[in-house]
């Protein structure tokens, strides 16, 4: 692991989240496992190493605390939308130096989250008997969509070698060719493999989805939360002109400040764009402070990114040499994107169906995994996350290597 520079913040203080509300410290057993209160295990609820979310264990950037701050100070928190310029130019500034793409203001729609923007996105799009596709292992709520709508839901897996994810081209055009299909729904960069696809690969699926005059929308809020020297392709800047594309981005993801509930949703046809802003559930109002805060991580938290990069390459290369020494069985990539692992432990518990139950239940470690998470072709992975103090990690770690070799050591 590489000699680490001196750092202006600090990513290996331990912050106590309980009775904050979170879903990290209080919703485990609802989301994870599909119980309530009752289910009980061997550890106590503060006694777990949680490593399953998506949000971060560090604190959120302190120039996004001050910005909120100084909002708060303002003392009146009306009916609030997004009427000045202000925000577009700094979002506008932030995709211009990140990824060398731009779009129209008109464009620019907003949303409580990407979620809620999908649901109703499916809902303006697809009518009774039509169909939208994702490719799999996917992020659950991708399948939630199609449930929440009533629609046909169609998988595409990726081709895995070794670890290695790519796209089954031949299979994703046979079924995007379908008459019935209507939409892709595309992640980018890819939950939970963490691929960045190459300007190649997007290509490829750009040209079948004008082939089939398809509509997709592009989920890219893991775009900035990349390994360093890489950098983030927007499937606008590959369809440059292709009027069916929508785009979702977010700074919640990066900054980790998901509970403020915002989202840019750039919508190119105008007529969709309309109706998505005219059944929006929120009509238009925002959350003042969720505005100053992404303003802010748009315009003062550069630094802050690039140093947790830096952190978060340290913590996956901690996490392949400790798997590499401590559980080789276990097949694991440095994922291009995301602070996610996808790890295969097929090998290691192979008679284990769900593995989120048995890390709990015997490591005291909370994980997502399987195709229940996961939506299909999941089956035997883990999904750790990397977002968190290196000693925590290592914690979590120990604990699940204890738990597999004592379970190996009873068979």
């Amino acid at each position: 692991m590489k000699t680490e520079l001196k750092r202006s913040y600090d990513f290996d203080e331990i912050i106590e989240r309980r009775h904050t509300n979170a879903l990290n410290t209080d919703g485990f057993r609802s989301y994870i496992f599909h119980a309530g209160p009752e289910k009980k295990f061997p550890y106590k609820d503060e006694e777990f190493v949680r490593m399953w979310v998506a949000d971060m264990e560090f604190a959120t950037p302190p120039e996004i605390c001050e910005a909120m701050k100084k909002r708060i100070d303002k003392r009146i928190f009306g009916y609030s939308m997004v009427f000045d310029s202000d925000y577009y130019n700094v979002l506008q500034k932030w995709c211009r130096e990140k990824y060398d793409w731009e779009f129209p203001r008109k464009e620019l729609c907003f949303s409580s989250g990407i979620i809620p923007a999908l649901y109703e996105l499916t809902e303006d799009l697809l009518s009774k008997n039509e169909k939208m596709m994702i490719v799999t292992p996917a992020y659950g709520y991708f399948k939630h969509t199609a449930e929440y709508n009533n629609v046909e839901l169609v998988c595409s897996n990726l081709k895995n070698d070794g670890g290695e994810f790519t796209i089954d081209f031949d299979d994703f055009e046979k079924k995007a060719s379908d008459p019935h299909m209507k939409l892709i729904l595309w992640c980018n960069p890819h939950n939970p493999t963490g691929r960045m696809w190459t300007a190649q690969e997007l290509t490829k699926v750009a040209k079948i989805v004008e082939k089939y005059n398809l509509w997709i929308i592009s989920d890219e809020i893991h775009c900035d939360l990349i390994r360093k020297n890489n950098k983030h392709i927007p499937m606008g800047k590959i369809m440059k002109d292709y009027k069916k594309l929508i785009t979702c981005m977010s700074a919640s993801k990066t900054f980790n400040m998901a509970g403020l509930m915002f989202s840019n949703i750039i919508i190119r046809d105008e007529k969709l764009r309309n109706k998505f802003q005219e059944k929006d559930k929120n009509v238009g109002f925002v959350n003042p402070l969720s505005v100053e805060a992404h303003k802010a991580a748009y315009e003062k938290c550069g630094k802050w990114l690039e140093e947790l990069k830096d952190y978060l390459d340290d913590n996956f290369q901690f996490l392949k040499d400790y798997l590499q020494e401590n559980l080789p069985e276990a097949v694991y990539q440095i994922p291009e994107a995301t602070y996610l692992a996808w790890v295969d432990m097929k090998v290691c518990l192979p008679d284990i169906e769900n593995l989120p139950d048995f890390f709990a239940n015997r490591a005291g470690v909370l994980l997502e995994g399987g195709d229940d998470l996961f939506v299909g072709n999941a089956n035997g992975f883990i999904r750790l996350n990397m977002a968190m103090p290196r000693e925590t990690i290592k914690k979590g770690l120990d604990r699940m290597v204890q738990a597999i070799r004592e379970y190996q050591n009873e068979k």
